[in-house]
């Protein structure tokens, strides 16, 4: 677990699981996959299976072991919702989301299908916030799955964005992050795109994020956007719901 995370919009990472498969466009150049590669070269143990996803038992409870409140993004190097992550494993995880609840929650996912199907059967206390990725116009059917979602904060991550993302319905939505594509092969994105995103968010009183311009070099393109940063952060609503304790077991 790092408790000093470079992800602009978090604070720690938690990774009970790690590993992914490729789904969608925005996978092409995967970070996490890439990372991977390096930390196998360095012999860590977590990674011992390479990027085929794997269960990390052993770290499930690290969150309750840390007494300073933190935003924790869970699964920065997997998807919890990974159709070979058992949903008795995601019980597991959200049992002590639910357990640590000084901390707060993100967990973001491409698999917004299957998202929608176990949905009914996790809690889903306020300190959780529950993402989807939405890289191009094509993905906007993700949004409506998370819509269905009682989580406190439902966020939409358009990144990598890899084109006009056109026309976007943020009701039920809490909160929109934008960023491009970094690292080696970076798509690029244009600035055009990146402002549609920020009027609409504006026009329907969403909180705007713009997370980075990306490119090979990353750090010298820097985040601003108009002269400026764009933090903004979403508050919980109070119509979050937490399904019965039978559901965890």
């Amino acid at each position: 677990m790092s408790t000093n995370s470079s992800i602009e919009w978090t604070e720690s990472t938690w990774n009970p699981v790690t590993g992914c498969s490729k789904i969608s466009t925005g996978c092409r150049h995967c970070y996490a996959e890439r990372m991977t590669k390096r930390l196998v070269a360095m012999g860590q143990p977590n990674y011992r299976n390479g990027f085929r996803v794997t269960l990390h038992p052993h770290v499930l409870e690290l969150p309750l072991r840390l007494r300073k409140p933190q935003v924790i993004f869970v699964n920065s190097m997997s998807d919890l919702f990974h159709e070979d992550v058992p949903p008795d494993f995601i019980q597991q995880v959200f049992s002590v989301m639910h357990r640590a609840a000084h901390h707060t929650f993100q967990v973001l996912t491409k698999r917004a299908g299957r998202l929608r199907e176990l949905s009914a059967a996790l809690p889903w206390p306020e300190n959780v916030w529950m993402g989807v990725s939405v890289e191009s116009a094509r993905y906007k059917d993700r949004i409506d799955a998370l819509r269905t979602v009682p989580a406190a904060v439902r966020f939409l991550s358009l990144e990598p964005l890899l084109e006009d993302a056109g026309e976007l319905d943020f009701d039920g939505i809490d909160w929109v992050i934008v960023g491009g594509e970094s690292g080696p092969g970076a798509r690029p994105m244009e600035e055009e795109w990146v402002l549609n995103i920020k009027t609409q968010c504006e026009a329907q009183s969403v909180p705007f994020f713009f997370k980075q311009w990306g490119g090979v070099w990353k750090k010298r393109a820097g985040r601003m956007l108009l002269g400026r940063t764009w933090d903004s952060m979403p508050s919980p609503r109070t119509e979050a719901c937490e399904h019965p304790t039978s559901a965890l077991k």
